[in-house]
């Protein structure tokens, strides 16, 4: 009889442990796999400052939005680092390949050479799963003592029914984002002052 119980008391404490453990958690990132540089060197390098983020999507956590004002925030759905730098990075990552040159922000700086500043202030960022990944963000592009713009975009791309389509969403905004500041930023560098997309 005591074998029983303890057998029994045994099963409970399994199947207890069994529904305490958690789903795995899956992590994303923003940054897209790597892209073949442009043909021709850029004569100039890019400066990606720390991008904003509205601060209800700030968190390690993949945001939905449900509804008219309703969101869900997905813990086991994580972005591999804090949004901001998923964007950054993704960001400077479209830029370089799309301009033949490299990103140089927090390095040393060459004496003479030309740095074109890139600043994104994202508005908003939005996560429908069977909706749109939208991207709003004002950014301008300046050089030191030179041409300066300031801009901004908003993209809405079709999310698809799973996280990871979302995410993939979420690049190709970011994506156009970038063929949109990569204009301006050559036309910075040559020191005109081109005319919002």
């Amino acid at each position: 009889m005591t074998h029983t119980l303890r057998l029994a008391g045994a099963a409970i404490l399994i199947g207890s442990l069994a529904a305490c453990a958690s789903a795995p958690t899956h992590f994303h990132t923003l940054v897209p796999p790597s892209a073949p540089m442009a043909a021709a060197s850029a004569a100039f390098v890019i400066d990606v400052q720390p991008v904003a983020v509205p601060p209800q999507v700030d968190q390690p956590a993949l945001v939905l939005r449900q509804g008219a004002g309703g969101i869900a925030v997905l813990d086991g759905e994580r972005w591999a680092s804090p949004l901001g730098d998923e964007i950054r990075g993704a960001l400077s990552a479209d830029l370089a390949a799309r301009l033949g040159t490299h990103d140089v922000h927090g390095l040393p700086r060459v004496k003479d050479s030309k740095v074109v500043g890139v600043r994104l202030d994202v508005r908003r960022f939005d996560s429908e799963v069977g909706g749109n990944a939208t991207l709003e963000a004002s950014w301008s592009v300046r050089v030191a003592e030179g041409a300066a713009v300031t801009c901004a975009s908003r993209i809405a791309e079709p999310a698809g029914s799973t996280y990871d389509s979302l995410v993939e969403a979420h690049q190709r905004a970011v994506g156009k984002v970038a063929d949109q500041v990569a204009v301006a930023v050559r036309a910075v560098a040559a020191g005109q002052t081109p005319p919002c997309q």
